[in-house]
């Protein structure tokens, strides 16, 4: 029988399909078509985009080729570094001037490999640029929120097939951070324990949908799926801030999103997906009973009118099935 399912965080209920379930094969997947020519942030083209604000290179200057990771700020940002917030009224409405950051992290300077494609050490490098970026921008006391994603493939919103991250630093805390950060205060009111840890636990203990386990870090398909094949990576030990990490976290975390993302990649045929971090906010928002982490959501299917309506998403692919699937995914070592 299918299943109604509670997120316990958020409150938010989803309906667990279990009759007919699809395999990964059922799922129509856009072809990645790509093509290199005049691309922007490939090595030589380095004049194509703004200047950059760091680059990771052996040797050469600023703005030249031979880096193997790059950040340069959006040539058509969302939000805008200068000039001041400004808040008024507008009635019954709240504005204030578009200010924040946002940026571009060029993953590699190869068009053809995605995150999933690349080696442990090339996906450190890139979590590297997302650390060193997050601690220069906190220094902006106007940014209470700094969000780090990856849109990859055009139904996930891409609009440059070159594999890159993007970063925008917010003058606001998001609503969705919001509703984790207070159902997570609740929970520990209520039971003086951390949700996500808990979560932690329940996972190993029934280790049905792990996928991933090392020595800092857990991959599985969290109970309350709202996707088919969605996947959480989570600290093991209780932090807050993403930015907080040291060198042999980093390292781990690499190999934890590597595997993760190398395994929806072969299992489901190079699907179009979202990779979100959720931190703690910052400049005196932060929250040390919140839990950072990163969830990867394949896009396999469309939402419609039911979700939109009332607030439910429907998963054909209870999560328990969806880890064992991926886990059977044969990949590469790298």
């Amino acid at each position: 029988m299918n299943e109604l399912r509670r997120d316990p965080i958020t409150g938010r209920w989803i309906i667990v399909i279990s009759d007919k379930v699809p395999s990964p094969s059922d799922f129509k997947v856009e072809p990645h078509v790509k093509n290199k020519d005049n691309c922007a942030f490939c090595w030589g083209n380095e004049t194509l985009t703004p200047p950059e604000i760091i680059a990771h290179r052996r040797y050469g200057a600023p703005n030249s080729p031979d880096w193997t990771v790059r950040v340069v700020p959006n040539k058509y940002p969302a939000l805008r570094i200068e000039g001041e917030l400004n808040k008024e009224g507008v009635g019954i409405f709240d504005m204030m001037n578009g200010i924040g950051a946002h940026e571009v992290i060029i993953d590699t300077p190869d068009h053809f490999r995605d995150m999933a494609d690349l080696s442990h050490a090339e996906t450190e490098e890139v979590l590297w640029a997302y650390l060193a970026r997050s601690i220069d921008l906190r220094r902006d006391r106007r940014f209470k929120y700094v969000l780090i994603f990856k849109n990859y493939g055009k139904s996930a919103g891409a609009s440059l097939e070159h594999p890159h991250s993007q970063l925008i630093a917010l003058p606001i805390v998001p609503k969705r951070v919001s509703e984790e950060i207070e159902g997570a205060a609740k929970y520990y009111d209520y039971k003086e324990r951390c949700v996500f840890c808990d979560m932690i636990r329940q996972e190993q203990e029934e280790k049905d949908r792990i996928i991933y386990e090392g020595e800092k870090f857990l991959a599985f398909c969290p109970y309350v799926s709202r996707f088919s094949y969605e996947v959480w990576v989570l600290p093991k030990k209780h932090q807050s801030d993403f930015a907080a990490m040291d060198r042999d976290s980093i390292s781990c975390l690499a190999k934890a999103i590597r595997d993760s993302l190398a395994r929806i990649k072969e299992l489901l045929r190079d699907p179009s997906y979202n990779f979100i971090i959720h931190t703690s906010p910052i400049n005196g928002h932060e929250r040390e009973d919140y839990h950072w982490h990163i969830e990867i959501m394949p896009k396999l299917s469309k939402i419609a009118g039911f979700e939109w309506g009332s607030g439910f998403y429907i998963n054909p692919v209870p999560p328990d099935i969806a880890a064992r699937n991926l886990l059977s995914a044969k990949i590469e070592e790298k």
